[in-house]
């Protein structure tokens, strides 16, 4: 997964949810070295929770995309989201 066009990242899920696999796995994509430079907020949610499971991720071009962790895997995350990396990635290639 490109983490590189990553600006802040928003997860929330119930860590005992059918939601909780993909959302860690998708936490644990995202290098150390982009944690100090991208705002991560993330919030675990309880059964009795109104809130949805939600991963969202805001990219440089202040686009936001967001996803369902439980109707999605990390493989559709990866997709959805290096969809628009490679995009930002190609804009930086043509403008050097």
């Amino acid at each position: 997964m490109i983490t590189k066009y990553f600006t802040k990242v928003v997860v929330k899920f119930n860590p005992f949810g059918p939601e909780a696999k993909s959302a860690r796995i998708f936490l644990s994509q995202i290098p150390p070295s982009l944690r100090g430079i991208c705002a991560i907020d993330f919030e675990l949610l309880n059964s009795q929770s109104t809130k949805k499971p939600i991963v969202q991720v805001t990219f440089k071009d202040k686009t936001t995309m967001e996803g369902d962790p439980v109707n999605m895997n990390i493989a559709d995350f990866a997709n959805m989201f290096d969809r628009h990396s490679k995009k930002l990635a190609f804009q930086d290639e043509i403008s050097k």
